[in-house]
């Protein structure tokens, strides 16, 4: 099916009439229409802030570039109004095969147990991402979305931030309060605050191709190492939606890029691995790893997500997903801040968290490039070895390392409350909140999740009813399982998965993190944790 719309006008503002003293402030300005920054656009525009995106292109990117959507995005992306539809148009799947030669060493599922709204990943080629994101934008007249409007200068001031711009028309200029740098890996603005990235490059090159064809293969994640078709390295396969397959494989570290995206030379290592030649290319692309982080992700006014703040190696899937855990991290605190509800303190808990983030999805990443792309004879061989042990036993399978899939950091924070009261399981404080099913008044279906969207935009507490509701400050928002009036977890999943007791009570920041929970809250104890995780202590 094809996009409704791929490639959008430059129109003139009137900021570009304005100059000197008349020169427009603007709350937030969001640098970089890319996924990343397009949903934070909406997460603030939801919550009621003004937001002009700005774009130094006119259209939707092009590629298929990240494909592999997790869970917890879903999530994210239903609080803003779209998970539906990137659920339906992408190719869920939870299963992955790795294989060791001409055989399989092992299967896993990433979700195995029921009662999930969403699927552990979907795949959908980022410009379809995109171009719903950019359908949902405008649908909100809070967000002024300015496309073939580049950055080319900054200047950081105590209150504000002043920006020029170049557009078709010429430059002109604006101030923010805030600018959020989400331009990629390449961003101009991580320049312009002179930052530079800390890390590694790989020299380890791999070979991306999306081919069109039909194939009975089944909608799952397949991972070879040294297959019979690609002797000695690794390839992947992914399917995507209307017939394409994402293909991957490793090159030598001295290959000659420009020599092996040449269709010609791609087509032949394609048929050996499909043991046919009936298809037909979408997108050729060349890329190294590269595991680098900013050391600071703000910057005065200015604060940097996705890659521009950080890049991992695509095996993983750790890129677009950790990019949008930025977003919905970042999204409610500057809310709060721009509306005086928080000090700006609260901000640097976004860097703490999410640069520890950061840090775990390297760590992650760069052992998936070890594995995959020895450096040493002595890490080729601990490879063999892993791999011979994966044949017969459980411990070899958990040590094969083909790209540890993307899940949710559990964030070591100042804005959470400890525990003061014994657990079994459950989040703990820090996690994000698992989904599960429940039951509504009327004996509708839900989900957790559904609920928790429901209860709007700030924190939320869920609570177990034991007949007595606990006195709330006035800005929490309830969700109550069991009681009068309460939503009814009727398979007992809610109950389990949150270890829960008549009286349970967990409070929810309004990214549906963990900030405190409580066997028996008092509101004491809940006005306490509220001003921690509001950044207050």
């Amino acid at each position: 099916m094809a996009l409704t719309k791929t490639q959008f006008g430059y129109r003139r503002h009137s900021d570009q009439d304005r100059a000197g003293a008349n020169i427009t402030e603007h709350a937030v300005v969001v640098v970089g229409a890319g996924p990343i920054g397009l949903s934070l656009a909406i997460d603030l525009a939801q919550r009621g802030q003004a937001v002009v995106l700005l774009d130094d292109a006119d259209r939707i990117g092009e590629g298929s570039r990240a494909i592999c959507f997790s869970k917890r995005s879903l999530e994210f992306w239903d609080r803003l109004g779209i998970g539906q539809r990137m659920v339906d148009k992408g190719v869920v799947w939870s299963v992955g095969r790795i294989f060791h030669g001409d055989s399989q060493l092992y299967q896993f599922n990433l979700l195995p147990e029921e009662g999930h709204k969403r699927p552990a990943f979907i795949n959908l080629q980022q410009f379809y991402a995109e171009a719903y994101l950019v359908d949902r934008v405008e649908e909100l007249p809070e967000i002024d979305l300015r496309w073939c409007n580049k950055v080319t200068g900054l200047e950081p001031h105590n209150d504000h931030v002043a920006l020029t711009i170049e557009t078709p028309d010429g430059p002109y200029r604006l101030n923010a309060q805030y600018v959020i740098a989400c331009d990629g890996a390449r961003s101009s603005l991580r320049k312009m605050v002179g930052a530079e990235f800390a890390g590694q490059v790989f020299e380890d090159q791999f070979l991306i191709a999306d081919v069109k064809m039909t194939a009975a293969f089944p909608t799952e994640r397949w991972f070879w190492f040294d297959p019979p078709f690609h002797a000695g390295r690794s390839a992947l396969l992914h399917k995507q939606p209307d017939d394409i397959w994402r293909i991957d494989l490793q090159l030598s570290r001295d290959a000659d890029p420009a020599v092996e995206k040449r269709p010609e030379n791609v087509r032949p290592r394609i048929a050996r691995m499909l043991g046919h030649d009936k298809f037909d290319f979408e997108w050729i692309s060349l890329y190294k790893f590269q595991c680098r982080r900013m050391n600071k992700f703000i910057h005065g006014r200015v604060i940097f997500a996705g890659d521009a703040a950080h890049q991992v190696s695509p095996f993983g899937a750790r890129g677009a997903n950790s990019g949008l855990e930025d977003a919905e991290n970042l999204a409610w605190k500057l809310d709060r801040v721009l509306r005086g509800t928080s000090p700006e303190a609260l901000l640097e808990s976004y860097h703490i968290e999410r640069s520890a983030a950061a840090d775990e999805n390297i760590r992650e990443s760069t052992r998936s490039t070890d594995f995959m792309a020895p450096n040493s004879h002595q890490e080729a061989r601990l490879r063999k070895a892993v791999l011979s042990l994966a044949r017969e036993t459980e411990f070899g399978k958990r040590m094969v390392n083909a790209g540890r899939l993307s899940t949710p950091s559990i964030y070591e924070t100042p804005l959470s409350t400890a525990d003061g009261d014994s657990w079994r399981s459950g989040p703990c404080p820090g996690a994000s909140m698992p989904d599960a099913p429940v039951a509504g008044r009327s004996g509708e279906p839900m989900y957790l999740t559904a609920a928790f969207i429901g209860a709007g935009t700030g924190f939320t507490l869920l609570e177990f009813s034991n007949g007595v509701a606990p006195e709330l400050p006035e800005e929490i928002a309830t969700i109550r399982i069991g009681g009068k009036g309460g939503l009814a977890d009727s398979a007992g999943l809610a109950a389990r998965r949150y270890d829960a007791e008549p009286g349970t009570a967990y409070l929810l920041r309004p990214d549906g993190y963990v900030a405190a929970r409580f066997r028996h809250p008092t509101r004491a104890a809940l006005d306490a944790a509220l001003a921690r995780a509001a950044g207050h202590n």
